[in-house]
């Protein structure tokens, strides 16, 4: 089993053609995805080799999906542009679209999260500035190394792209069912809330590591949600405890103000909740193991 992404899904790319895209295609197909095609009205009917295997390029996320039946696409346009694609993968009906785009204006984030909305919700929107999603063994979209971990029992949720890989490698000996970056801009599709529910649901997830960071109030509410939903055992942690109060840091919803979306306090809020939380990534991964016995 898997969340969201499983051997049998078909994934197309839309800027696919582009450096990124053609970087990352490659680096998805080596981990065996299904990638079906890719989208870039300039290049429609075209085809391009990665290492053997041919890719079409189609123009529109429409015409990709009535050809390949794709049901994922990734998304790696410049900023400027990924609202118009992500509108565009929403108006075609595509169940999972991953935005793996940083620096999209809020404005842009809120209009295309709005537009899903609108349209019943039924694409789910993975990101913006995210490193994607992977299940180990099955498929991988996005920007995660596909070679850091195996196929396992744990189930991850990360706002941070790096600490994804970090708690990855460190728990490669017991890997992963699926790991998933929601991302770290103040509006975001899917959030913890989401992938907490999936996993719980998830009958090959026998534990739930999440981990989060400084700024907005998304951990407390998580913390709400495990206390009345999730019976697995979930271990936490949250990036930002040395972080100056006010201050801004890398990731655009990493804002603190005064006690409000402090590590400490949400640090208080999960382990109210019975999630235990470390207080660096290899103690939490520490915590992991404990709760698996392993």
């Amino acid at each position: 089993m898997a969340i969201f992404l499983t051997k049998d899904s078909k994934v197309i790319v839309q800027g696919m053609t582009g450096s990124t895209g053609m970087k990352h295609t490659k680096l998805m197909l080596g981990d065996g995805t299904n990638v079906v095609g890719g989208v870039n009205p300039r290049k429609a009917g075209q085809k391009v080799d990665f290492d053997g295997t041919e890719v079409p390029v189609f123009g529109s996320v429409n015409e990709a999906m009535e050809a390949t039946g794709a049901d994922v696409t990734v998304i790696f346009v410049p900023e400027k542009f990924t609202k118009d694609a992500v509108v565009e993968a929403i108006d075609a009906e595509i169940p999972l679209a991953v935005v793996i785009t940083e620096g999209i204006a809020v404005h842009d984030s809120a209009a295309f999260w709005a537009h899903a909305g609108a349209k019943g919700n039924k694409t789910r929107i993975i990101g913006p500035n995210c490193p994607g999603l992977i299940t180990p063994g099955q498929s991988n979209v996005g920007i995660i190394p596909g070679d850091i971990t195996k196929a396992g029992r744990i189930g991850l949720v990360s706002k941070s792209g790096t600490l994804t890989y970090q708690m990855m490698y460190e728990l490669r000996d017991i890997g992963f069912s699926s790991a998933v970056g929601i991302g770290g801009d103040p509006i975001i599709g899917t959030t913890h809330i989401d992938a907490l529910k999936a996993f719980q649901d998830d009958p090959d997830t026998d534990l739930i590591v999440m981990i989060g960071e400084i700024g907005g109030d998304a951990e407390e509410r998580a913390a709400a949600f495990i206390k009345e939903n999730v019976t697995k055992p979930v271990v936490g942690y949250v990036a930002g405890f040395t972080a100056p109060e006010g201050k801004t840091m890398g990731h655009a919803g990493a804002i603190v103000s005064g006690s409000s979306g402090t590590a400490q306090a949400k640090k208080e809020a999960l382990e109210a909740a019975g999630v235990k939380v470390g207080k660096t990534p290899s103690e939490t991964a520490r915590l992991a193991r404990a709760a698996l016995g392993a």
